[in-house]
Order: structure tokens, then sequence, then C-alpha cells
């Protein structure tokens, strides 16, 4: 027989016994006869029950929530049949309940179980054994249907949450941009898809300037993700406003210092506004590692002031600074968050050593015949390896590469 373990509900309630503990059995008998013989049966047989005697259901339904299981006669002067099995039913969640039928209901008692009642026992046709076993088979049968109907209502929930956060992932907005734009986004947070990290694009004068966002709030909890949510969402609108883009990250901040929850959470924040057709790009950080410019054999981190992180010290100027991409066909930009260079930098390197920037440089400047698209997914896997495992944090990367001219 399985072991009775216990099962605790949504509300943190214990269903069925603890291993070890006598099951409390509530008998809901009005004929004291009939109630003397299953006592004595199961004292007959030793088993770890605990038997407590109610004549009405008025007298029981105070003595539901203690017990393990309840043993129903079908004939009492204040509920008969089904009906009073529905009250049990409905009064009692945890308890497994098995109903006392006489030897010409068997009908009833099997209509009994279609209700949800965990088993039926004619009246007179068992000995000591045979109803401590029926007792503890349906102790445990209605624990395994509360484990199933709380798996259940987890997947629902799981799967809930999923369809929320895949609504919630960006979509830039690269209508008619002669550009493309390539990304991953991992979450650090188990069976996440949403974490803290947070990136957008918006095209704009007729696709020759494109807007480019990317983010982190400190964390990768459930407090940092709708975090990022706002900011991101807070930024598309700033830009499609038409805010001059030295007064977006002030805007910015205010959002982030009025929506979070601590004074403890904050964000990192780099925007670039590319020239398409000029090859150049303004770029602010606030406390986010650069912007790497790949082309030509380069791989070089722009030379951008770093500026402070939002959240801190509101009102601190970041000021832009204006880096020559090159030929149109010719550069790519990579932004990414710090969870891509935060992991170890490998075996080869010293105990502690963080890959960094110059780290992912190193990388990038090695033979690896990615194509543009797959190259944020590789950056992401690199980064993992190096790391020798998953790396805690959450992890975007954007890849921006002008459309190829024929």
């Amino acid at each position: 027989m399985a072991d009775l373990s216990t099962t605790v509900d949504l509300r943190g309630r214990r269903i069925g016994p603890a291993a070890g503990e006598r099951i409390r059995v509530l008998l809901v008998e009005d004929d004291p006869g009939d109630a003397f013989l299953v006592r004595e049966l199961l004292a007959e047989a030793d088993a770890p029950i605990d038997v407590e005697i109610a004549q009405t259901m008025r007298e029981a339904r105070p003595r539901f929530r203690d017990a393990h299981c309840i043993l129903l006669d079908l004939g009492l002067p204040d509920a008969s049949g089904l009906d009073g099995l529905r009250q049990v039913l409905q009064r009692s969640a945890r308890a497994a309940v098995c109903v006392l039928t006489g030897l010409e209901d068997g009908h009833l008692g099997i209509a009994a179980v279609a209700e949800g009642a965990q088993d039926y026992l004619v009246k007179g046709t068992v000995d000591g054994a045979g109803l401590s076993r029926a007792v503890r088979y349906a102790v445990e049968r209605k624990r395994a249907d509360e484990q199933a109907r709380l798996l259940r209502e987890s997947e629902l929930r799981q799967a809930e949450s999923a369809r929320l956060e895949r609504g919630l992932l960006p979509q830039p907005l690269m209508r008619d941009v002669p550009a493309e734009l390539f990304s991953v986004y991992r979450p650090g947070r188990d069976r996440a898809l949403l974490g803290g990290d947070f990136f957008d694009a918006i095209g704009v004068d007729g696709g020759s300037r494109l807007h480019l966002l990317i983010g982190d709030v400190c964390g990768h909890g459930v407090d940092e993700a709708p975090l990022g949510v706002a900011l991101r969402v807070a930024w598309r609108a700033l830009v499609l406003a038409g805010v001059p883009e030295e007064h977006v990250l002030d805007s910015l901040e205010q959002v982030l210092i009025t929506e979070r929850r601590t004074d403890e959470l904050f964000a990192t924040v780099a925007v670039a506004t590319v020239d398409l057709v000029a090859g150049k790009a303004r770029i602010r950080l606030a406390g986010h590692p650069p912007p790497i410019l790949l082309g030509d054999g380069r791989v070089v981190p722009c030379d951008v002031e770093p500026g402070l992180v939002l959240g801190v010290i509101p009102g601190v100027p970041r000021p832009a600074t204006e880096v020559a991409l090159g030929p149109a066909d010719g550069w790519s930009l990579l932004l990414y968050t710090d969870g891509l260079i935060e992991g170890a930098a490998g075996p080869e390197a010293g105990a502690g050593e963080r890959l960094g920037v110059d780290g992912l440089c190193r990388v990038l400047e090695g033979p690896h015949g990615t194509e543009p698209r797959d190259l944020p997914a590789w950056l992401a896997l690199q980064a993992e390896t190096h790391n020798g495992g998953p790396v805690p944090d959450d992890i975007a990367v954007l890849l921006l590469t002008p459309s190829r001219t024929s």
C-alpha cells in the first residue's frame, strides 16, 4: 500500500495524516449498535485509527475540520441518502468520505461514489481488517485526488502566467526600417518567460532613424519583471510622443521612482538613436555596459560616458555620445544586458574572474562563423559555456544590422 504522506493545499493546510500520525475517523451513525460494531471492528484490527461518533449531521458538522476520514451512514434523521453525502462533500473538502449502506442499498453506494465519495461499505459484510484497509485506502485515494487537483491548478496557473508574460514581451516597431534587428531573451527566473531585462526598438522618419532601448531592473524576480515592462512601455510612449532625446531618460527615471515598490530597485539603461543613412548613432548610458561595434574585423566597445543608473539620484545629466558606425552595410551594433558578461570567464581565467566586456569582445573576435540572426543566441550559449552552467541573471541581447545593399 502507498505511504500516507502529507499533501498541502493552496492555503497551506494539510490534507491527510502526516507520516506516523494516527488516522482520525468521524463516524456519523445514528444507530448505537452499528456505531459500537464499527468501533469494535477497528479495535480488533489494532489499526492506528481513532474514532469519534456523531449521531446526526448537525452534531457532525463542527467535527469535519479535524477528520481525515468520514464514515457516513446514509440514513440519518436529519440528512438521508445522497443529500447527506452532498452536505458532507460541500463542507469537508479535505476529508476522505466512505458511505455506509444496508445490504439492499448497494446501488446507492455506487451512486455515492459517482457523487464524490472515495468508497462505500455494506454494513455487516466487512471484518476489522477489511474496514481498516478501506479507511486507509480511502484516505490515500483522497490524497491522490487532491494531488492531481493541485497539479491541474498549478498547470493552469502556469499556462495563464505564460500567456500573460508572452503578451508583455516586446514587439519592436521596425516597419520600413532598412535594417534587421535580431534578439534573444532568457529570463534567469526558473520557468519564466519574462524577467527584469527589457528592450524595444522604434523606427521613425520613414525608417531612416531607429530608436533602440535596452535595460535591466536590478534583480530578476517577480517584482522586477512588471517594472521592466512599465519602463519599456513608458519609453515607447515618450519616443512616439516626440519627447526630445535629452529628456527621455529623466522621464523614464520618474516612472521608475513612481512604479517601484521599494527604494532599493533601480535600473541600468542604454538608449541609442541610430541614423541609418549617415551611419552614426547618439548613445546615452545610465550605468549600463557599452554597446559593441562590429564590422570590418573590428570588435570595439563604444566609447560612451557611462552615466548614473536610474533611480539613485534623480535628474543627474546623462549626456549623449555620438559614435561613427561606418559604411551603410559594413557594421553591426550589439546591445546587451549585464547577464551576458557577469558570469565566469571560463576555466582558463583566474578563479572568480568575470567575462566582462573585454571577455565578450574576445569571444566575438574568435572564429565562429555565426550568421547575424543567430549571433545573439550563440552569445547567450557562450556565456553559459564559459560560466560552466546556466547564468543566474536575465540575459537580453540585441544585434542591429543594416540591410545589405545589392
